[in-house]
C-alpha cells in the first residue's frame, strides 16, 4: 500500500472476485490479493463472537458456524448463482459489498453486525475499529462506514462479527395467485403484526422457476412469510398470522423447504446466470414499501422487467431485457418520484461502462461522500471508479474558448 500510494499506482483490492462484476469499470493499473489473510482468529460460541482475517473463504466460515448452531443473521447474499462467478467469496466481499437477506427486517444488515476491524488506509497507515463487544464506544465507529463501501475506503485485514444462534424452528406460510397489490398489502399487514415475520416476499407467475420448484408453485403467483423460533411458538404465531390475513386455504412448508425457499430468494435465483433471462440485467431497487406495487407495474408496463419482491429486505429486484444502457433512465425516471434508489448489479462491461451503477448521489450527499473517501484514501488508490464513473477527459480545440 506503501509502494502504491509514493508511485500513485491505482490497486484493485481482490479476495476470490466473486463479486468483480459489481460496480462501475475500473481504471487501475494492478491488483492487491488478499486471499492469503484467510486465517479464523478466534471464535468464541458461547459469546456469539468471531474473528478471522477478512480473506476467509465465506463458504468455509459459514460451515464453522454451522457447526456450534449459529448463523449470520443478516443471511449474506451468495452472488455466484446471480454473476456466474464461482465460489461465495470471502469474509471481506460480504462486507464491503453490504448485501443482506430478508430477515434484514428484523436482524438489520451486516454493518449492524459488524463489531470491529483492522485495516489498512489510503495513506498507508493501519488502524482499527471497534472491538469485541456490542456496545464499544471508543472512538469513531468507522466499521458502519467499512459495510457498503466496496473496497474504497481501506483493505480490511481482519474483522470481528457477531453470530447468533439458529432458530429452533423456521415455518413459511405460502398464499398463491395473489396480484402485485393484493401480495404488496398482505405483506404490509404481516410484517407490521406483533408476530415477528422475519422474510416477506412476493414472486409474480410469470417469474417462477426451477429455483422454486421445492413449493410445488409451477404457474401461480406465491407470497411467502416466514416465522422463526421455539417449535410451539412458531405454531402459535402461524395460526394467529394466518387468521388475521384470513388466508385459510394457505399452507405452510417446514424447516428444510422453508429453508431452500428463502435461500433461493437470498441468492436471486430466478434470475440466475444459468435461468431462462441469465443473460437480461439485474437491478436491485431499494423503495418504500407504500410504493413497491406501483414501482413494479411501471417497471413492467416501461421495460417489460420480470420481478420479484423480497419485501423482509426492502428490495425489489428486476431482470430488464437487454438494451445498451440496461434501461437505466427509463428505471431511474420512474423511480424518482418515490424517493427509491437502484443499483445495477449485473450488466455487460459495456454497459456498465456508460450507465451510473450505483444511484447518483444529489449535491450535498456528493459532497460528503468525497470528503469522507478523501479522508481515508487522498490520491484514490483504493478500487479508483468502483462507486462512479471518472469522468473522460475532456478535448478542445487549440486556442478555442473552452
Amino acid at each position: 500500500m506503501q509502494a502504491a500510494l509514493r508511485t500513485a499506482r491505482p490497486l484493485e483490492i481482490i479476495g476470490h472476485g466473486s463479486r468483480r462484476a459489481v460496480g462501475q469499470i475500473l481504471t487501475v493499473e494492478s491488483g492487491l490479493d488478499v486471499s492469503a489473510l484467510n486465517a479464523v482468529r478466534g471464535y468464541e460460541p458461547g459469546e456469539l463472537i468471531l474473528t478471522v482475517e477478512a480473506g476467509a473463504p465465506l463458504g468455509d466460515v459459514m460451515s464453522l458456524i454451522d457447526s456450534k448452531r449459529q448463523q449470520f443473521a443478516f443471511e449474506p447474499m451468495d452472488c455466484a448463482a446471480l454473476l456466474g462467478s464461482s465460489g461465495s467469496g470471502t469474509v471481506a466481499g460480504m462486507i464491503a459489498s453490504g448485501f443482506a437477506g430478508p430477515r434484514r427486517v428484523t436482524a438489520g444488515g451486516v454493518r449492524d453486525h459488524l463489531l470491529g476491524a483492522a485495516a489498512v488506509s489510503g495513506f498507508g497507515e493501519s488502524f482499527k475499529t471497534g472491538g469485541k463487544v456490542v456496545k464499544n464506544v471508543t472512538g469513531y465507529d468507522l466499521c458502519k462506514l467499512l459495510a457498503g463501501s466496496w473496497g474504497t475506503l481501506a483493505v480490511m485485514t481482519e474483522v470481528t462479527l457477531k453470530v447468533m444462534p439458529q432458530p429452533e424452528s423456521a415455518v413459511t406460510l405460502l398464499l398463491r395467485g395473489l396480484d402485485d397489490a393484493a401480495a404488496n398489502r398482505a405483506m404490509t399487514v404481516a410484517l407490521a403484526s406483533p408476530f415477528a415475520v422475519s422474510g416477506a416476499a412476493h414472486v409474480p407467475a410469470g417469474v417462477l422457476s426451477d429455483a422454486l420448484r421445492a413449493v410445488g408453485a409451477a404457474g401461480e403467483a406465491l407470497t411467502a412469510l416466514r416465522l422463526e423460533g421455539t417449535e410451539l411458538s412458531v405454531r402459535h404465531r402461524l395460526a394467529a398470522l394466518a387468521g388475521l390475513l384470513g388466508a385459510g386455504a394457505g399452507e405452510s412448508v417446514g424447516d428444510e423447504v422453508s429453508a431452500a425457499l428463502w435461500r433461493a430468494l437470498r441468492d436471486v435465483l430466478p434470475f440466475a446466470a444459468t435461468a431462462a433471462r441469465g443473460d437480461w440485467p439485474v437491478w436491485r431497487i431499494v423503495c418504500a414499501p407504500a410504493a413497491a406495487s406501483g414501482i413494479g407495474l411501471e417497471l413492467v408496463r416501461r421495460t417489460g422487467a420480470e420481478l420479484f419482491y423480497d419485501w423482509g429486505g426492502g428490495l425489489i429486484w428486476a431482470a430488464v431485457p437487454p438494451s445498451q444502457d440496461a434501461h437505466a433512465m427509463v428505471l431511474r425516471s420512474s423511480l424518482k418520484l418515490s424517493g427509491a434508489h437502484a443499483t445495477l448489479i449485473r450488466a455487460t462491461a459495456e454497459q456498465r461502462a456508460q450507465v451510473d451503477v450505483f444511484q447518483p448521489l444529489s449535491g450535498v450527499a456528493a459532497a460528503l461522500h468525497e470528503r469522507v473517501r478523501i479522508s481515508f484514501d487522498p490520491k484514490s488508490i483504493l478500487n479508483r471508479g468502483r462507486l462512479r464513473r471518472e469522468p473522460r477527459p475532456r478535448h478542445t480545440v487549440p486556442g478555442a474558448v473552452p
